[in-house]
């Protein structure tokens, strides 16, 4: 062949089946390690909401079973969570925060007195109910009554007056 010529033959490329088999397989592993990631993050942000579910209701029950006291605690809990809010469906809404009372109000079965907004931010417990707590007082001024998230963090004191039955929550 001289320089500069052109040859007039098409190059061909040929894969084999195994070729062809092998990218499929790769492409098939890729997409379901990229799901189980999703999956894991997914879990581990439900695990959050569980646990700190427990905890508040555990650091509520210990305050129970007390006379009286006073105890500030930090939660944590993944930042798509905007604000942790207590809602007394049974009293109308007021306050700066009114206008989360209808957009919870989807969310409430009878029961809850705990919510997290925004909805499905939780990854499904976007509502639950917190036992002895006194929510007629917690959402005396504000209802519903509402912590912002900070970072992930939220800071709650649980109290209870002395005499008193049920436990008051507050920022």
């Amino acid at each position: 062949m001289k320089r500069g010529y052109i040859s007039k033959n098409k190059a061909q490329m040929k894969l084999s089946f195994g070729m062809i088999f092998s990218i499929f397989l790769i492409i098939i592993f890729i997409a379901f390690a990229i799901y189980a990631i999703k999956f894991l993050l997914n879990l581990e942000k439900t695990v959050g909401v569980g646990q700190f579910i427990n905890n508040l209701q555990e650091d509520v029950d210990k305050m129970h079973r007390g006379s009286h006291g006073s105890q500030e605690n930090k939660y944590y809990l993944d930042k798509d969570i905007e604000y942790v809010c207590f809602i007394d469906y049974h009293s109308p809404a007021k306050g700066i925060k009114s206008v989360l009372y209808n957009r919870l109000k989807q969310v409430f079965f009878e029961e809850e007195n705990l919510f997290f907004y925004p909805i499905g931010s939780s990854e499904g417990i976007d509502s639950v109910k917190i036992k002895n707590i006194n929510i007629e007082k917690i959402t005396e001024i504000g209802n519903p009554f509402c912590v912002k998230n900070s970072e992930g963090k939220f800071n709650l004191i649980i109290k209870k007056e002395y005499g008193e039955s049920s436990v008051e929550i507050t920022k």
